[in-house]
């Protein structure tokens, strides 16, 4: 069963352009020419979850994830999702909460279930499937990251020590914005957001399976790891006020606590995409830290200004997650925007936005603390909701285009 179509397409933010230079190569016709696909909500994914028989009554009681603090999706087009298990009344009493990790098939359906929350990073945030299919994840209420294998049966790494952050001298997990000795340990984290595993050799060791770990709630970096955990390098600090996020501290992520940098993907151009959340900006750099560009995504959102100088929102932002489309160039972008609750599709190599879909609400297809968004192998996209939206949901990609307005709807399903 299938849902109306939701896509709303609208015209690229000319708010979001200001001041933004094509990409090498590319005309303003191109960008022009540029078709957003367009997406549906898929109403009954997932399926009904699993229940647990309650031990004294014996009566059913469905598990409930509470908070999604992060999805990814693995080689087969499983979707995986990392919860808090956080529940609420009524939910605990007609419910049992989830198991922290959590994966589906295509259809939707519950196929397997694991995790410790004794032993899972505290404060669970984020998730990445590697290209070996080993799931990672990281945690903003302390200092690590963990591999595991695909099924949870071994943990294989863990970067940093549980409990004990980059925050000298008392290495207490929190922001360190104001903490000149933080943001430099070379085995310590501090609340870590996410993190990306590279497929391709590092350009300084030529080996391949670099981690590249926004170090973002605590923190203010980007490190990077090799693949058995020991540092290469870093990149990042603390910015000051940023005003207008395609001029102001364009290196540099934002001071507050909550996620900045709050994601990190590589994409096929072999760049670094990272989100600034509060300045409201995706920031590229090389694999070696270098900027290269940064674009704007709803200014006056977070801590920014609005384009013509207002106060804004004053929300956590608008740069929260991305993925990629499935084209070789990969045209489109596709950005999680929790602080207005919709999800942006973006010209990836223009950083225009094209068109979005989503809206405040709790109803199918509306967002309330859109965190993360996720990609499969035919382009449907899969978002997370923490705080009280606390679900993923599935949109279908109605338009397949590969690039050259070539594909048809049925190929996308």
């Amino acid at each position: 069963m299938r849902a109306l179509p939701f896509l709303c397409a609208g015209a690229a933010i000319s708010a979001c352009a200001a001041g933004l230079t094509l990409w090498a190569g590319q005309s303003q016709a191109d960008f022009r020419s540029s078709r957003a696909p367009k997406y549906e909500l898929v109403a009954d994914w997932p399926k009904p979850f699993p229940s647990t028989p309650d031990a004294v009554t014996g009566r059913a009681r469905t598990w409930i994830p509470g908070e999604v603090a992060g999805t990814c999706v693995d080689s087969r087009d499983h979707v995986f999702i990392v919860t808090r298990g956080n529940l609420i009344t009524p939910e605990d009493v007609k419910g049992i909460a989830a198991p922290p990790v959590m994966e589906f098939d295509r259809k939707g359906n519950t196929v397997a279930a694991w995790g410790d929350r004794n032993v899972l990073p505290n404060g669970i945030h984020g998730c990445f499937v590697d290209y070996q299919d080993n799931l990672w994840i990281a945690g903003n209420g302390d200092g690590i990251v963990q591999k595991y294998t695909h099924d949870g049966s071994t943990l294989l790494l863990q970067i940093g020590t549980r409990g004990v952050c980059d925050n000298p001298p008392g290495n207490v997990c929190g922001n360190s914005g104001a903490n000149p000795a933080a943001n430099q340990s070379k085995t310590l984290l501090n609340q870590p957001a996410d993190m990306y595993i590279d497929p391709d050799p590092d350009p300084v060791t030529q080996k391949r399976g670099s981690i590249y770990i926004a170090d973002g709630y605590g923190n203010h970096r980007v490190v990077v790891f090799d693949a058995e955990g020991n540092y290469l390098r870093q990149w990042g600090g603390v910015a000051g006020t940023v005003n207008n996020p395609l001029s102001d501290f364009l290196e540099l992520f934002g001071a507050g606590d909550g996620g900045h940098p709050h994601c990190v993907l590589i994409a096929n151009d072999n760049l670094v995409y990272v989100c600034d959340r509060q300045n409201d900006r995706i920031q590229v750099f090389t694999k070696t830290g270098a900027l290269v560009r940064v674009m704007a995504v709803v200014p006056g959102t977070g801590a920014t200004l609005q384009p013509g100088g207002q106060p804004g929102l004053g929300t956590a932002g608008s740069a929260w997650d991305i993925d990629f489309s499935t084209d070789g160039g990969q045209r489109f972008m596709f950005e999680a925007d929790g602080g207005n609750e919709q999800v942006l599709i973006m010209d990836r190599r223009a950083g225009t936005i094209l068109s979005r879909f989503g809206q405040p609400g709790r109803q199918g297809g509306q967002f309330t603390f859109l965190h993360t968004v996720a990609r499969d192998s035919k382009g449907n996209l899969y978002t997370g909701e923490t705080i009280n939206g606390r679900r993923i949901q599935k949109f279908a990609l109605l338009e397949c285009d590969d690039g050259h307005r070539r594909g048809k709807d049925e190929d996308c399903r």
